[in-house]
């Protein structure tokens, strides 16, 4: 026999969560009842199942609950919904996109610093006892450098119009492979990448990717400038997260 209705308690406990919470979830419009019973208490269709299981889905994934508000309506086919629930999907995704890149960054710093206590180790302890702990810290650190199980950074660029995706930077990305690169986060949310060689054709590709950049839809036009210990690239905008990723790609020379 198909079950034609459930009620509050037994929606809960498939659901596991608490009646609390899909009251709570009725208040905000997010799961309605289709009916009572004669004593009042709330009955539920066989499909809010499904609903609530998106909704709580949806929740881990760290949307609000009026975005999840909004990915419902589109069931309904409202105007405009389609063009709605993507739009927030893209926006969510590039919030992750850019939390990924703060913590590429970190770890790539990281491993730099790693890098120079060992080299000290070494120096002050000898180079039995660096050797020693630089073994430890690939235990306790190991992962493929630069690793590819990574966001197609075409397929960021192309989402977003960005001027990158196009096929001519392919001659650029060549002559800044493999290139030595310090990348931190500036206060304003852009990101500054240093890197270590003042070779003119290092600073004549950045210098033609920053102009080629004008007028991209996604960011605002990058900076090169002269460092003290190299040359410096700085990006701004909420999605300067893209030449973070992209350089950091290009020095595993993977681009």
């Amino acid at each position: 026999m198909v079950e034609s209705t459930l009620t509050i308690g037994q929606l809960a406990k498939r659901g596991k969560v608490s009646t609390s919470l899909l009251r709570y979830y009725e208040k905000e419009g997010l799961l309605e009842p289709v009916g009572r019973t004669a004593a009042g208490y709330r009955l539920y269709s066989p499909d809010s199942v499904r609903h609530l299981r998106f909704i709580r889905k949806a929740q881990r994934y760290g949307f609000s609950l009026s975005d999840i508000k909004a990915m419902r309506g589109a069931a309904h086919d409202r105007r405009g919904s389609k063009h709605d629930i993507r739009n927030i999907a893209e926006q969510r995704f590039m919030e992750i996109e850019r939390r990924v890149t703060e913590m590429l960054v970190l770890r790539h710093e990281l491993e730099l610093f790693l890098d120079d206590v060992t080299e000290q180790i070494g120096e002050t302890a000898g180079e039995d006892v660096g050797n020693r702990y630089r073994e430890l810290m690939e235990q306790v650190c190991g992962h493929e450098h630069g690793s590819k199980n990574r966001t197609s950074l075409r397929k960021l660029t192309k989402r977003l119009g960005c001027n990158l995706a196009t096929a001519e930077w392919e001659k650029l990305f060549r002559d800044l492979r493999g290139e030595h690169i310090h990348v931190w986060r500036d206060e304003d949310g852009g990101y500054s990448v240093l890197f270590a060689n003042d070779d003119p054709k290092i600073s004549r590709a950045l210098e033609q990717l920053a102009a080629g950049e004008t007028g991209c839809d996604a960011h605002i036009e990058p900076e090169v400038s002269e460092a003290d210990d190299g040359i410096l690239f700085t990006a701004r905008g909420d999605n300067a997260f893209l030449f973070a990723q992209l350089f950091l790609a290009l020095e595993a020379n993977e681009g």
